[in-house]
């Protein structure tokens, strides 16, 4: 997508402004008809936004990005989604030759090495397969919330990401969590019971644990890393 005018941005962010999750969507998928994607991660937010896509019939489409590590929880959750709102969502995987070669070069769990590795693989599990699922979209809509990291603290609702060319929609942006979790609970929406154990930010299965009491959201994620190294390149800005 060819990078909108401020005019643009600024008349979606009016548009948009107080209305609600529900309503926002709706208006962004009917002004850009079938050029709007969400991607799920199937986290407690996301499948707050993949029930009211489904619930309400909002032209959508949802992906997640299958790394080939995730938890079965995970898989369980995914497949429960799709039974519940009869739907099929849409997997990115790996390209497996670059996949065969880490592997390959580096060993299985390469990621526990160093940082560089460990956004090598990264960005072969995921952040390539997200640029395929991005292209020909105009807006991207996430379940980013501020909460979750200190870096996302300023963010506006709608953005424009440079890296990938795309408008961003982060439409949970300020709910806390025990806004989404209310949320869940009052319409029965199928979660993953890993955050009943204390997963709050939930990735693939050897970079991810539980969080203890006091810690910070991300601290479950890359825990043997330095704390402001914790992205794995799907939202980086530069």
């Amino acid at each position: 997508m060819q990078k909108p005018g401020t005019e643009l941005l600024n008349d979606l962010i009016h548009k948009i402004s107080g209305l609600s999750t529900i309503d926002a969507l709706k208006y962004l998928s009917a002004r850009f008809a079938g050029e709007v994607t969400f991607s799920s991660s199937l986290s407690y937010e996301d499948q707050v936004i993949t029930h009211d896509i489904l619930q309400n019939n909002i032209a959508i489409e949802i992906f997640t990005l299958d790394t080939g590590r995730l938890f079965a929880e995970t898989y369980a959750v995914w497949n429960s989604t799709n039974e519940r709102y009869h739907t099929h969502i849409k997997a990115y995987y790996p390209q497996h030759s670059p996949l065969e070669k880490f592997v390959e070069d580096n060993g299985p769990n390469a990621f526990y090495q160093s940082v560089e590795l460990r956004k090598q693989c990264c960005y072969i599990r995921k952040v390539e397969p997200l640029q395929r699922a991005l292209q020909g979209k105009s807006v991207w809509v996430t379940g980013l919330r501020a909460q979750h990291s200190d870096a996302r603290n300023h963010l506006p609702k709608l953005e424009w990401d440079e890296v990938n060319q795309i408008i961003k929609f982060h439409p949970l942006l300020h709910w806390s969590s025990e806004e989404v979790k209310e949320y869940v609970s009052a319409n029965n929406i199928p979660y993953n019971p890993l955050h009943d154990k204390g997963f709050v930010s939930i990735g693939c299965a050897p970079c991810t644990r539980a969080i203890k009491s006091g810690e910070d959201f991300r601290a479950g994620r890359w825990w043997w890393e330095d704390a402001n190294k914790k992205e794995c390149g799907l939202h980086s800005t530069s």
